[in-house]
């Protein structure tokens, strides 16, 4: 990612959070409420700002997993909504940061990595019951 401007996440908590992730690179805030964090830094699909948010998020192998599950809610949360029309992305896990692209795991894999996920998140499962949509899981590949 470039040099610009990152704006946080409009959502008060969201953005203390990631403020203070930034400021100890990961040591306050890697962890949320017991699960691993990152900070991911997406492009807007419409206003080509850049934008970083925090996510809980797994591994599988080298790659980074996310669920896109907006608490349950009907629509997908932006951050997800920028990944179609721009996939580069930047990670940060504690003090390691990374340029990966992100893409939606396909109908065939999901399974397997949606299991993982509520392994690591099991509230994503009812966050699943809660919605009419399908919640998208998000690989992350270094790149």
């Amino acid at each position: 990612m470039t040099e610009e401007v990152i704006e946080e996440s409009p959502t008060g908590w969201v953005a203390e959070h990631v403020r203070r992730y930034l400021a100890t690179d990961g040591a306050d805030g890697a962890t949320f409420h017991g699960y691993d964090s990152l900070l991911l830094t997406t492009r807007g699909r419409t206003s080509g700002k850049l934008r970083r948010t925090a996510l809980i998020y797994g591994r599988d192998g080298d790659r980074v997993l996310l669920v896109a599950s907006n608490g349950g809610a009907a629509r997908h949360p932006h951050w997800y909504l920028n990944l179609d029309a721009h996939p580069e992305v930047g990670v940060q896990i504690g003090a390691e940061r990374f340029t990966g692209r992100a893409r939606t795991a396909s109908a065939a894999e999901r399974p397997r990595l949606w299991e993982l996920m509520v392994g690591v998140f099991p509230q994503y499962a009812t966050y699943q019951r809660e919605t009419d949509r399908e919640i998208p899981v998000v690989v992350v590949e270094r790149g």
